[in-house]
C-alpha cells in the first residue's frame, strides 16, 4: 500500500479560495496533485449532500474552504458553511468516518503559500488516515 495516494475533493469558494489556488498555480508553488477542484460561488452553498456524496463516489478526503470571516462576498455565507461543516463533521465521526478524512480553512485570494500549505496538511491527514472504507459504493458485478 506504499503507492497509494489519496483522492481529495476540494470545494473551493469562488472569490476566495479557488483565487489562492489560482495564484499558487500561477506562481509556480509546489503542492499535492492530489485533489480535485470544484469551485463554487461561495462555500456556504456546499450542501452536506455534496460532501456525502464525494466520499460515496470514492474520495479518500474532502476539503471545504472559503473566504475568512467578515469577507463575505454574500456577507455570512462562510458562517453558515462553518455551522453546516461542524454539524456534519460531528456526524460522520459518529457513522465511523476518521476525523482526518474532512477538512475546512479560510483562505483569501491573495494567500497563495497558505493555500498550498494547507493542501499539503489536508493530503498529509488523509494519507495518514489511509484508504477510505465507508460510504463508498460498490460497483455491481457483471457476470
Amino acid at each position: 500500500m506504499t503507492d497509494w495516494e489519496p483522492k481529495i475533493v476540494a470545494f473551493l469558494c469562488n472569490w476566495c479560495s479557488y483565487g489562492g489556488a489560482d495564484l499558487a498555480g500561477v506562481s509556480r508553488m509546489q503542492y499535492p496533485a492530489n485533489i480535485r477542484v470544484i469551485r463554487v460561488p461561495c462555500s456556504g452553498r456546499v450542501n452536506p449532500k455534496f460532501i456525502l456524496a464525494a466520499f460515496r463516489h470514492g474520495a479518500d478526503g474532502v476539503w471545504v474552504s472559503g473566504c475568512h470571516p467578515g469577507d463575505c462576498h454574500y456577507i455570512e455565507g462562510n458562517l453558515y458553511a462553518r455551522r453546516k461543516f461542524t454539524l456534519l463533521n460531528n456526524l460522520l465521526e459518529h457513522t465511523g468516518i476518521e476525523p482526518g478524512r474532512l477538512h475546512f480553512s479560510w483562505i483569501s485570494s491573495a494567500e497563495a503559500t497558505k493555500f498550498a500549505e494547507t493542501a499539503k496538511q489536508v493530503v498529509d491527514a488523509v494519507k495518514k488516515a489511509g484508504p477510505a472504507q465507508h460510504f463508498i459504493k460498490k460497483q455491481a458485478e457483471v457476470a
